[in-house]
């Protein structure tokens, strides 16, 4: 292998809980709520599926289905999207649901996952090329960069830069092309089989792990080393 490619929500990094991004966001802008209507808010942003990187709604409403399915498209899509689905959520003031939105784009939302920074150093060190091939709707960049990690990636393909969302082959392309790597000497990393697989359909190969909480995933990326030989 002579490139390896990783998703980022769900594989490199987490977004926080629920419950954590409401918390932060009503300390950063001043508003309380008795502890007993703050969980049920959280848990109600949740079942909304409100948090990018978190849940999927566990109702899609009618309305937004049409945005939500090319949510990662642009920028705007994709405020939207999240946007729409939290103002299902009734909260102290409309100005929340905005304020949430952003504070999910800052890296205090979100935490790599342990093992992410050895794996990543280990390739660099080995030669290998990186990229980050991402359906979303916002710069990660900053968040690379805030948590020491943007030194060993060599390349971000980012779906709202291009237009083009995960499983379509061609943003794989793009990445490939941008590691100036042969796809079939690729090896591609993500969580969702749907999405992510659809490097396969360029030669690629795809490892898969399981999108869980940071705490709950020590070590899944290192087998990653031993698959790129």
């Amino acid at each position: 292998m002579t490139g390896v490619l990783f998703d980022f929500s769900g594989t490199l990094f987490r977004i926080e809980s629920t419950e954590s991004w409401l918390r932060a966001v009503l300390a950063e802008t001043g508003h309380t709520l008795p502890e007993p209507e703050l969980l049920d808010a959280a848990r109600a942003l949740e079942e909304a599926g409100a948090l990018a990187g978190g849940a999927d709604p566990v109702e899609l409403p009618e309305e937004l289905a049409e945005v939500w399915a090319v949510r990662d498209e642009s920028a705007e899509l994709h405020r939207a999207a999240y946007t729409g689905l939290s103002r299902r959520v009734t909260l102290p003031d409309p100005g929340l649901h905005d304020a949430l939105y952003a504070r999910h784009m800052t890296p205090a939302a979100w935490a790599p996952y342990p093992d992410a920074a050895e794996v990543l150093r280990s390739l660099r060190e080995r030669g290998i090329r990186v990229g980050v091939v991402s359906n979303v709707g916002w710069d990660l960049r900053p968040v690379f960069r805030a948590h020491g990690l943007d030194p060993y990636v060599d390349a971000y393909v980012l779906s709202y830069e291009h237009g083009v969302q995960k499983p379509d082959p061609r943003l794989f392309s793009v990445a490939c092309a941008a590691l100036g790597a042969d796809p079939r000497e690729v090896l591609m990393v993500g969580d969702s089989r749907e999405a992510d697989g659809g490097a396969a359909t360029l030669g690629c190969r795809v490892h898969f792990v399981d999108h869980l909480p940071v705490t709950d995933r020590p070590g899944a990326l290192l087998p990653v080393l031993d698959l790129v030989g």
